[in-house]
């Protein structure tokens, strides 16, 4: 509508050091958020925590609960939340919105238990990883990266996780068969990896990085929601991912990475 005002979303991360979890401690650092994004409340509030030991997350998410009644807060979500433990959270009868996970063509580990878990509670995933930092690209189509492009800590993961998966020659078939599949519906390696991701059980978006004057491909990833992905495309993806290791077998649940 010609002269709406467009409202402005705002959600950040709640990240705090493992340890005692108290209402004003927990209110302190929302209400700088808040502060420091010039907002009323927040939309979403995704929290994380590192140690599973230290039970004080629960104290920390029914503390949030209690500044979302105050408005403070939209909607509470997870990052990184393995199933064993939105389990507990959700017996404690908090509302989780949704989780942010690694999710992929080669990190499956989502579809093991936390998919059908999330369904079964109406929690929707957050996907990330879902190109592989960039190794889901023509840019890797017979091709090795150099050790010098493995510039950052996400690279390097993923590059690990290829290695986990499969390894390189594993993952060479599987580009090869993802650039036949873009080529036929005239579209690109990154776009049939999104969308793969995007029909997957529970996923409810993905989340796909940019680095400014590095990489901004915001343009050609908008053509993910045109294309759809036939019977045939799925049968030669499974052809790959079927003679791969099982990721969750080897590193476990999703986020067990961080921990």
């Amino acid at each position: 509508m010609r002269g709406k005002k467009k409202e402005s979303v705002a959600f950040t991360k709640f990240v705090p050091s493992p340890g005692p979890m108290t209402r004003s401690i927990v209110k302190y650092h929302i209400e700088e958020s808040i502060k420091k994004m010039k907002v009323e409340s927040i939309d979403l509030l995704q929290f994380h925590w590192w140690d599973y030991r230290d039970l004080s997350y629960m104290d920390a998410l029914h503390n949030l609960e209690a500044l979302r009644d105050d408005g403070k807060i939209k909607h509470i979500a997870l990052t990184n939340f393995d199933t064993l433990r939105m389990q507990a959270i959700v017996d404690e009868g908090i509302k989780i919105e949704s989780n942010q996970v690694q999710c992929s063509i080669l990190d499956s580990r989502p579809q093991t238990k936390m998919s059908a878990f999330c369904e079964k509670y109406g929690i929707k995933l957050l996907a990330y990883g879902t190109l592989l930092g960039g190794f889901l690209s023509e840019r890797y189509v017979g091709a090795k990266p150099e050790l010098q492009e493995l510039d950052t800590q996400s690279l390097q993961k993923y590059k690990n996780m290829i290695k986990y998966w499969g390894g390189w020659s594993l993952f060479q078939e599987l580009l090869s068969v993802l650039n036949d599949i873009a080529e036929k519906h005239k579209s690109s390696i990154a776009n049939v990896a999104a969308r793969y991701t995007l029909n997957s059980p529970a996923v409810a978006a993905i989340i796909i990085g940019a680095r400014l004057g590095i990489s901004d491909h915001h343009l050609e990833n908008l053509k993910t929601f045109s294309l759809k992905l036939d019977s045939d495309d799925y049968t030669k993806i499974k052809e790959i991912t079927d003679r791969a290791d099982d990721l969750y077998q080897i590193i476990g649940d999703c986020g067990s990475e961080y921990r």
